[in-house]
């Protein structure tokens, strides 16, 4: 009998058979709204997990280099994690607390601080909101808006702050008691200012300067400015630290509460276990959710004291007192400081970088990789400018019989070239053939994203840059082959 090959190189399911998973995919897709969107681009039905793996319905495993969107710093089901969860089960305590104090609670909010940037954790207080970042945002929002009196927030451009009307800035028939101003945000590869490196970092941080002081560019001071230290699912940028210190510098002279989104990239993922420590700057506010919780629901606002104008209920939500997520938040937290997960993140993430831009002087797909510790981006552009090689010749890695070479042949003087949203599709689909769960994102969903779990092992490491170098070779030979049949 014919079986289907795991992706693990284990069996699956006998070859023509239907399994129940077919079903429920059927049937999510019948009675599920248009809105999502994992589940689109990834048609599985995991049944199991453990770590980095997770398995099929059908049987077939694969490496998760999604982690919950960076929800699961210690991957699926870490022991630790169940452990903690299994103690409120088995004590009795109340799952549901709204806001009342409680042990779960309080040993929660004793570990958080405990890891806070040393400028904001003596004078710091902090607000437990609804479960998810989103509402996070939004009580930042409120926060900084009664402390300055002041209305308007200043974001940039590619940020992601949630799924609101208030937090996405720029939805269309949003609230207009309130302006959301974009600025630029710095970044190399596609620079706004066209230069990039230190230069394009200045100019965008003049850039803000100029529309906070000058009167004439209708940007009256703002109740507050966010960013994110590494843009996220704006295609993982990470934001130079002398800007950020640029950032620190000019708000604090203007009396702006800076807010800093560490949503996707506080415990530890970045290499650091908040993001803002790399640079050196103690923002005014920190907006926390997704790893706090341990892989449940949880979300925070910390903020330095003096900004606690908050008046009863100006900002709650009824979920706000998870006891589950708030132990298993705490187990993570004490897990990643007492391992050093953070310095490991660093040090694996700087592996898998290094790996991955030599994969990109070998095709022209890869614009750029880029990222900060294990939070990684692979952008995929139009590959025009692959050459081909000698007849029956390959040339590296990309070389084959069919006479098409894949090195990288483009000039970085050229600049950027156009990104390739329906490559970088090609680029997940052939992960997760292999095996290999990746994430898009980016401003033309063309960055392939990583975000594997702190716990990811060496051995890992290996099979997750295989599979992704395997797809990256198997559409860039589609591309050229299909580019070469239309050369006249």
């Amino acid at each position: 009998m014919a079986v289907v090959r795991r992706a693990d190189g284990g069996a699956g399911a006998p070859a023509g058979t239907r399994s129940p998973y077919e079903g429920i995919l059927r049937r999510q897709s019948a009675r599920e709204s248009a809105a999502r969107t994992y589940a689109r681009a990834l048609p599985i039905v995991p049944v199991r997990a453990r770590g980095l793996t997770i398995e099929g319905a059908d049987g077939r495993r694969y490496l998760d280099c999604l982690s919950g969107g960076g929800t699961l710093a210690l991957g699926h089901n870490h022991p630790v994690v169940l452990e903690a969860i299994r103690k409120v089960l088995d004590s009795g305590a109340p799952l549901h607390a709204l806001d009342l104090a409680t042990p779960a609670q309080d040993a929660f909010t004793a570990e958080l601080f405990r890891t806070l940037p040393p400028g904001l954790a003596g004078r710091a207080r902090m607000q437990f909101c609804g479960p998810n970042e989103t509402s996070a945002v939004e009580a930042a929002f409120k926060l900084v808006r009664a402390a300055t009196g002041r209305s308007d927030l200043l974001a940039f451009t590619g940020a992601s702050h949630g799924a609101t009307a208030a937090a996405v800035f720029d939805a269309p028939g949003g609230a207009r008691d309130a302006w959301f101003v974009r600025l630029p945000y710095p970044q190399d590869y596609r620079c706004p200012f066209g230069v990039g490196g230190a230069r394009g970092a200045e100019l965008a941080a003049r850039w803000t300067e100029s529309a906070l002081d000058d009167p004439k560019s209708r940007t009256p001071l703002p109740a507050g400015i966010i960013l994110e230290p590494v843009q996220g699912e704006g295609g993982v940028i990470p934001a130079p630290d002398e800007w950020m210190r640029r950032m620190r510098q000019i708000t604090a002279a203007r009396s702006v509460p800076l807010i800093a989104d560490e949503i996707q990239t506080g415990v530890g993922r970045t290499g650091a276990f908040w993001a803002v420590e790399h640079s050196g700057v103690t923002p005014d506010v920190m907006v926390l959710s997704k790893a706090i919780g341990g892989s449940l629901p949880l979300a925070v606002v910390v903020y330095r004291d003096d900004l606690d104008f908050g008046r009863p209920g100006a900002h709650t939500g009824t979920f706000r007192g998870n006891q589950l997520a708030m132990a298993a938040g705490t187990a993570t937290l004490a897990y990643v400081r007492e391992n050093r997960l953070a310095e490991r993140a660093a040090t694996l993430g700087s592996r898998m970088l290094t790996q991955l831009r030599q994969l990109s002087r070998e095709f022209a797909m890869i614009g750029e990789v880029r990222g900060r510790g294990l939070m990684i981006g692979v952008e995929i552009v139009d590959a025009a400018g692959t050459v081909e090689g000698p007849e029956g010749e390959g040339a590296g890695r990309g070389g084959g019989a069919d006479g098409v070479a894949l090195e990288a042949a483009t000039d970085p003087a050229r600049g950027p070239q156009n990104a390739a949203p329906e490559l970088a599709a090609a680029v997940q689909r052939e992960c997760l053939r292999r095996g290999l769960i990746v994430e898009l994102g980016g401003r033309h969903a063309s960055v392939v994203r990583l975000l594997p779990p702190l716990t990811i092992s060496d051995e890992q490491v290996t099979a997750v840059l295989d599979r992704l170098a395997d797809a990256v070779e198997k559409v860039a030979r589609a591309h050229a082959h299909g580019h070469k049949q239309r050369q006249p």
